[in-house]
């Protein structure tokens, strides 16, 4: 225990001596010490000047630093100075804003005077604002939370002490619901009325900022708040329709059911075309209660609900009327707790005959037109650009119409679809100009299970083109299609046209000249007129003459032609002569000439009045030349 105490008192010299200085002076005129100095100084900083006597003579004195904050002092020759490091770095915010120690003079290892030193640290801006967590945690606020009012503050502090402003960071859609009215006090207000139906949950960015300094240091936090749902909506019925996107309300659906007169209906559950009778509360954070009830409709007392899960039942059978009917029922559903909150929905139930004819198209063949564009989906339209509905009708209804027929394409197409209505709709961004499709949509009647079937013939028009405004208009359409193309296949056409008459009257010619092979022979102006009809049997004298040489022998042909233009022919159906020598039968009044032809005497102008005969002249060549 002893040597305990000797290694403490050690310690202590050692840690005296360590924060002791030796001048050459006198412990006299010393006083207290008032100096400053800048946080985050570095080591070596001047602090102050030591003030004591000077005696060269003198024996040196002792200088200690000694108090609670002596550490951070060290003396060097008559002056104090700040013993910092890299480690160990002054701040105001740690350490105070005053550093305290004493300086304590010995002679002789005994103290002569004892003067305080006190340092302030100067601030300097070297911190950033900073969230109290507690004022940033995610919050729940009611979204019949008023508008313009204080839903929340937030706080930060800056350890610099400097005065803080906040903003809300406008980058996000949810910041537009609140607002800082007074941006030194960190008070967010309802900027627009909270919907927990649209939107349950909000993140908000807020900014904290230091606005009396140079350096503007900030910092942001995001803050988290749940919309609790509010008991501010009606009941809806089932499916909800929504009237727009942008207007998310729903409209009560009109449910439909067919009954038939042939089937009895004690306690049977109505089953309702699109769905059950079913609705729910719009708050549906909270789903009140719902109770169902006939509103009007019901003169008969036929029909009885649940006010629970809103099944219809019919209690008593219907009377048969002449033609299918409808009965109208307005079916209320409202909350338990707060009646004042409820929706009506309309139930149509139709009375039906027997079934006793399928449903019908009125038409085998429809015609549809689409524009092939880039768009994902566009109608089928017909003639006159109308929208193409493809409806099949019941002959079993007064109006035609079945509530119960269901559309659908068989086979199931990926560029077509048909809706509940019979339109025809296409995937226009995958088809191509000028295809044409042939589709079949098959009409089922749900309740009966009979079906009809028609075509839809879809011709892809081409962007721009225009929807033919009648059958006799789409040949006139697609003519106008491309006219190029047009003026080409005409071009094509009226050139085979053009070789087949061609080819006709080569061939025409050729067959004539195979059957024919002699040609018809002209003999000049003054040539008889040949007639082949041997019952002529008188003829006028042919030549000026009409005598022969008073020798009786025949005139040469190459002697002059009188009388009337003609034309000569061979004869290759006479029968050939016995020689090949011309022979002339003279007669009077004639005048004869040697040829090959066969040809019909007149009487000559201004010859004699006698009467002539033909005279043929055949000249053959024989065989054997003879």
């Amino acid at each position: 225990m002893r040597m305990l105490r000797l290694c403490r008192l050690l310690l202590w010299q050692l840690a005296v001596r360590a924060s002791c200085h030796l001048v050459a002076g006198l412990c006299r005129g010393g006083s207290d010490i008032f100096a400053s100095v800048r946080e985050n100084s570095p080591k070596g900083q001047f602090i102050s000047n030591i003030s004591i006597g000077t005696d060269p003579g003198a024996r040196p004195v002792r200088l200690c630093l000694t108090g609670r904050n002596a550490d951070w002092f060290y003396l060097e020759g008559r002056s104090i100075r700040l013993n910092s490091s890299a480690s160990r770095v002054l701040d105001r915010e740690v350490h105070g804003s005053v550093l305290k120690a004493e300086l304590t003079c010995y002679e002789h290892d005994v103290m002569q005077i004892q003067n305080r030193i006190l340092v302030e640290i100067l601030n300097v801006n070297d911190n950033k604002p900073v969230f109290l967590q507690e004022s940033i945690q995610p919050l729940s606020i009611s979204e019949l939370a008023a508008v313009d009012s204080v839903l929340f503050s937030v706080k930060a502090v800056d350890a610099d002490g400097d005065e803080i402003r906040y903003d809300i960071d406008r980058s996000s859609a949810d910041t537009w619901f609140f607002r800082i009215d007074v941006p030194n006090s960190g008070e967010v207000v309802l900027n627009k009325p909270l919907d927990f139906e649209s939107r349950t949950c909000l993140q908000l960015v807020l900014w904290a900022e230091e606005w009396n300094t140079v350096e503007r240091f900030n910092v942001s936090a995001v803050l988290t708040i749940n919309v609790q749902d509010g008991d501010d909506q009606y009941p809806h019925f089932l499916p909800c329709m929504l009237v727009s996107q942008s207007f998310p309300v729903c409209m009560n659906p009109v449910y439909t059911a067919n009954i038939s007169h042939k089937h009895q209906f004690q306690d049977k559950v109505l089953e309702f075309s699109p769905g059950p009778i079913k609705a729910q509360d719009g708050d549906r954070g909270i789903n009140c209660p719902l109770t169902y009830s006939i509103l009007s409709g019901d003169e008969g007392g036929r029909f009885v609900i649940d006010n629970r899960t809103g099944e219809l039942r019919i209690t008593g059978g219907v009377k048969r009327p002449r033609l299918p009917s409808t009965i109208k029922l307005n079916i209320m559903v409202c909350q338990v707790d707060d009646p004042l909150k409820y929706s009506v929905a309309t139930v149509l139930v139709r009375v039906l005959g027997e079934n006793m004819f399928p449903p019908v198209f009125n038409r085998t063949t429809f015609k549809g037109f689409i524009i092939q564009n880039s768009s994902p989906a566009s109608i089928v339209s017909t003639y006159g650009n109308q929208v193409l509905q493809v409806q099949a009708l019941d002959p079993d209804f007064s109006d035609g119409l079945n509530q119960n027929i269901r559309y659908f394409l068989l086979p199931p197409s990926g560029l077509y679809q048909v809706t509940q209505e019979g339109v025809l709709i296409g995937r226009t961004d995958q088809l191509q100009a000028f295809d044409r499709h042939v589709l079949q949509v098959v009409a089922r009647d749900e309740e009966s299970g009979e079906e009809a079937s028609a075509l839809v013939d879809v011709e892809v028009l081409q962007r721009g083109q225009a929807v033919p405004r009648g059958a006799f208009m789409e040949q006139q359409l697609f003519a106008d299609v491309d006219s190029r193309l047009a003026v080409l296949v005409s071009a094509v056409v009226l050139l085979m046209v053009l070789l087949f008459f061609l080819f006709v009257l080569v061939w025409i010619s050729r067959r004539s000249q195979a059957q024919n092979p002699e040609e018809p022979v002209s003999v000049g102006k003054r040539a008889a007129l040949v007639h082949s009809d041997p019952s002529v049997s008188e003829s006028q004298s042919l030549f000026s003459g009409g005598t022969s040489s008073g020798h009786g022998e025949p005139s040469l042909p190459s002697e002059s032609l009188h009388g009337r233009e003609g034309v000569y022919t061979r004869r290759p159906s006479m029968p050939p002569p016995p020689s090949s020598q011309l022979f002339l039968r003279e007669t009077a009044g004639r005048r004869p000439f040697q040829s090959d032809l066969c040809t019909v005497l007149e009487k000559p102008e201004g010859g004699a009045h006698t009467r002539t005969q033909w005279a043929h002249l055949r000249l053959q060549v024989s065989p054997e030349g003879t």
